[in-house]
């Protein structure tokens, strides 16, 4: 059985409210603890009860007790805390971002006096009582999720004025950018730390966050149509392999495809802050040219390639090149393995779909090694003529760590969309689920 992704967001049902998430209710809590946070307007239990007078004071212990009846509206709808984000707080903080941060520092000369649109964009984005909370809850509670909302405001910014977006393209496109991780509030704080590895239900959680997002921009009741299905969209990819609803090419939104290329962008810069992200970045770009819209990348590669790393950074890569080669290599030896020991029962077995993808994928990811000059049995003939070529070497080793990488995400789509894999029911699932769990395990 295999997943079916409409096109149409109209086709999805989505539910009306979203549940309590444990997580986001933690995170009010200790927002409560530590800062004001205020009654705007009273609070009513489902059945019309009043619990709470408009003006009090909800310390942690009233909101735990607040949590446990089913109201009538969302609890956060009714509150307001101290310093509440405004839009003077969001400029300041995307300033301090924009000249700080190593994203900012890339893209401000090429910029100019494009940052001035931005704050112009930023400051006109809606911006209800109920989304300033979560922005709020955002700052205190999960700092790094609201560094990364300000950096894909940036980035998205430069990628929608290089489009010659017009102006209220751009408020669409910044107030998406802004809030389009909203969702992850209600997963737990480890989605942000790179180290962290999400199965079973965190991984479910994972592919929904933009549904998650999506849904608490629909419930404002201020945002444009184009702003939801940008959200919805920036996990999707070009050639049909992102989440949630695996959409391609033209059937992506012409504001999704910006923020599904600038999420890519932050998201290096986030996970290898010490480790040239440029050129990781830069790499992972053009081995995967179908992934990615080709006339936003065209903006960002430029870029990319004006950092010239010192050897003594490149040298570790370097010296990790021949491991790096033989561990990819392994990876596509295992499979082999795996598929003859999964078929050699019963090579009629039913549930084949799930080979056939695994096979589909990995042939795509072969070719593209190949046609780079990148595959295996390449880098293994080119490895003695590169010993004293430590940029050289350590390319190879972000080629191996990309492709390792486009393995684990053939990984996590197999098991996303045959999730009874796990229960290894057949030789079939058994084989796969053990590939899965190797190459999840390398990364």
């Amino acid at each position: 059985m295999t997943d079916t992704f409409p096109v149409s967001m109209d086709s999805l049902a989505f539910p009306e409210r979203l549940p309590e998430s444990p997580h986001y209710l933690r995170a009010v809590t200790e927002l409560a603890q530590r800062r004001a946070v205020v009654a705007q307007e009273a609070i009513y239990a489902e059945g019309g009860i009043k619990l709470v007078e408009k003006g009090t004071r909800i310390d942690g212990r009233l909101y735990d007790r607040l949590v446990q009846h089913k109201l009538r509206e969302p609890i956060d709808s009714h509150l307001a805390a101290e310093d509440t984000i405004d839009h003077a707080v969001l400029v300041a903080a995307a300033r301090e971002v924009a000249r700080d941060s190593p994203l900012g520092q890339l893209l401000g000369p090429a910029l100019g006096t494009g940052f001035d649109r931005m704050w112009v964009s930023l400051a006109q984005v809606p911006l209800p009582s109920t989304m300033a909370f979560k922005l709020t809850v955002m700052r205190e509670q999960r700092p790094k999720l609201f560094q990364h909302s300000l950096e894909m405001v940036i980035v998205a910014m430069f990628l929608g004025l290089r489009s010659a977006l017009n102006d209220n393209d751009c408020i669409a496109l910044t107030a998406a950018a802004l809030l389009h991780d909203v969702g992850v509030l209600h997963m737990p704080p480890a989605w942000r730390d790179p180290q962290h590895k999400f199965t079973g239900a965190d991984r479910k959680q994972l592919v929904a966050h933009p549904i998650t997002s999506m849904l608490m921009l629909r419930a404002a009741q201020v945002y444009p149509r184009e702003v939801e299905l940008a959200v919805l969209e920036h996990h999707e990819r070009m050639d049909g392999t992102g989440y949630p609803r695996g959409l391609q090419g033209a059937d992506i939104s012409p504001l999704g495809r910006i923020l599904l290329l600038a999420e890519v962008v932050t998201a290096f810069y986030a996970k290898y802050t010490e480790d040239l992200p440029a050129q990781q970045l830069s790499l992972a770009l053009r081995l995967n040219h179908r992934r990615f819209p080709a006339a936003l990348v065209a903006h960002v590669l430029p870029l990319l390639g004006q950092a010239a790393p010192q050897d003594a950074v490149l040298q570790p890569l370097a010296a990790d090149a021949p491991r790096a080669i033989e561990t990819l290599a392994r990876a596509f030896a295992h499979w082999e393995t795996a598929k003859v020991v999964a078929l050699s029962p019963d090579p009629d077995l039913d549930g084949q779909g799930i080979i056939t993808f695994v096979d589909e994928r990995l042939m795509a990811l072969k070719k593209i090694l190949v046609e780079a000059g990148a595959h295996p049995d390449q880098q293994r003939e080119m490895l003695p003529l590169l010993q004293d070529d430590a940029a050289s070497l350590a390319e190879v080793a972000f080629v191996c760590r990309e492709a390792m990488w486009q393995l684990q995400n053939i990984a996590n789509s197999c098991l996303r969309r045959w999730p009874l894999t796990t229960e290894r029911r057949n030789p079939i699932d058994a084989a796969v689920a053990q590939w899965c769990d190797w190459v999840l395990g390398k990364l």
